[in-house]
């Protein structure tokens, strides 16, 4: 059994407590909701009220984080748009977040930390991605989880192993539902890269299970059918407006490989779920 505490209850979070719970790990996890305190009780979680901010943290994380071995970082930097102005305040914001947790994560018993980025820190250029293509962001959400990938993998006092998830996917959550009766949609022929929650969780349970630190993996299933062709099939599956493409121009091809999470890790995706 190990003790771990998971900041960032949300969508991922919560669900792979749940599973991390039935497989007799003890868990403390962190919302920023007052009201959710009872639900993570209730699932057998040890509830923390934590907020995060650029300038300051909120003194519970120092019991969140006690007696842990293990911390799983699975909050968004929730911006948006290409602001690549570094002196740009809010340029910053996400980045400063991990900053002001390296100190209570150094006086904790923190050996161990998994960071859930994203592949969007990877640009459109390259065709076929690993984990040896140099990151390139294109978005501010990507810039900030690159700057703070490297703030946490540069610290030696714990180790961090990356985890780059591709378009997260489950059961209530699935983008043909805002892209349905949408028209003029761009770039048709673009592969898709998802992945399941899951694949997400198992993935994360794999890695704890097999000591896999300080190491960087790409979590994308290996299927990739065109959006048009993937958004048009899952558009009838749910009954909904068909989606429209705009065919003048499509020009990215960029499918991310995860041939290193299935030879290290002997991970097999669920592409049922796809």
């Amino acid at each position: 059994m190990k003790k771990i505490s998971i900041l960032g209850c949300g969508w991922l979070g919560l669900p792979l407590a749940k599973t991390l719970i039935k497989k007799g790990h003890s868990v403390n996890g962190s919302t920023t909701s007052e009201n959710k305190l009872s639900i993570l009780e209730n699932i057998g979680i040890n509830p923390f009220l934590v907020t995060l901010e650029s300038e300051r943290a909120s003194e519970s994380i120092i019991d969140f984080l006690n007696n842990s071995e293990i911390l799983i970082i699975d909050i968004p930097p929730k911006l948006r748009g290409n602001n690549a102005d570094l002196s740009d305040p809010s340029r910053k914001i996400f980045v400063e977040k991990i900053q002001n947790l390296i100190p209570f994560i150094e006086k904790s018993t923190i050996k161990k930390v998994l960071f859930v980025s994203s592949t969007s820190v990877y640009g459109d250029e390259n065709e076929l991605i690993t984990e040896e293509t140099i990151p390139n962001p294109e978005t501010e959400s990507g810039k900030q989880l690159l700057l703070a990938e490297a703030v946490l993998q540069n610290n030696q006092n714990f180790e961090t192993t990356i985890l780059r998830f591709g378009g997260l996917i489950g059961e209530d959550r699935h983008p043909v539902k805002f892209l349905a009766g949408k028209e003029n949609l761009e770039n048709p022929d673009a592969p898709v890269n998802l992945i399941h929650q899951n694949d997400c969780i198992s993935i994360i349970e794999e890695i704890i299970n097999q000591s896999k630190w300080n190491d960087v993996f790409n979590a994308v299933a290996p299927f990739h059918p065109t959006r048009q062709e993937y958004y048009t099939q899952k558009a009838i599956d749910h009954n909904l407006s068909l989606p429209k493409f705009n065919n003048e121009e499509s020009n990215i091809k960029k499918v991310i490989s995860s041939k290193k999470i299935e030879n290290s890790l002997g991970y097999q995706f669920s592409l049922e779920n796809y």
